[in-house]
């Protein structure tokens, strides 16, 4: 027998059959949450646009309300 980490009376993690693990859908609605702490200027500060790389217009319909 092998020894395993981590406490022997619970099963392994394959062995759980009671989660599902969803993939991202693309047909599914998302929320997007805006407050008052959000700049008016969308690529301002904002960590997923990258001047150059982004598509600016594609960015701002997502993100802005226009």
């Amino acid at each position: 027998m092998q020894n395993k980490p981590g406490n022997r009376h619970l099963p392994d993690f394959k062995e759980l059959n009671d989660r599902v693990i969803a993939e991202k859908s693309k047909t599914e609605p998302i929320l997007v949450i805006k407050t008052n702490e959000d700049p008016k200027d969308s690529t301002v500060d904002n960590p997923y646009f990258q001047e150059g790389r982004s598509n600016e217009q594609e960015f701002r319909a997502f993100f802005e309300n226009t």
